[in-house]
């Protein structure tokens, strides 16, 4: 059996913008993207919108680990782009994942998984 040599670091959001606000989030949300897309351990940041829901939005993130996502919040731009952003959002909510790969993530190196000893 074998485990990854790192747990990514992954984030699902659903965001609901104010009623007529949508599209307007969606900008500021690939904005965000245009930024962290380039930030140190972002493997994905995808943005889309729900075909059912017109003021629902989903983000898609993964990192390569927790403390790159935190850092990308340092970033350049980041805290004033989520300061425009905060008044056009309803509601949020998220779902934190661990990555394990699929087409458009980079391979992960791959140990094999060491028994834990028992305690007798």
């Amino acid at each position: 059996m074998e485990r990854p040599a790192v747990a990514r670091f992954g984030l699902l959001g659903k965001v609901t913008a104010h009623p007529g606000q949508r599209d307007t989030l969606v900008q500021h949300l690939l904005t965000a993207a245009s930024l962290v897309g380039t930030a140190p351990g972002c493997d994905l940041y995808f943005v889309s919108t729900s075909p059912t829901e017109p003021d629902t939005i989903w983000v898609s993130e993964v990192w390569r680990s927790r403390a790159d996502h935190e850092d990308s919040l340092l970033l350049p731009g980041v805290r004033e782009l989520i300061a425009k952003a905060r008044p056009l959002i309803a509601s949020a909510e998220s779902i934190r994942t661990v990555p394990v790969g699929g087409k458009g993530l980079p391979r992960l190196r791959v140990l094999p998984l060491v028994p834990r000893p028992t305690l007798t």
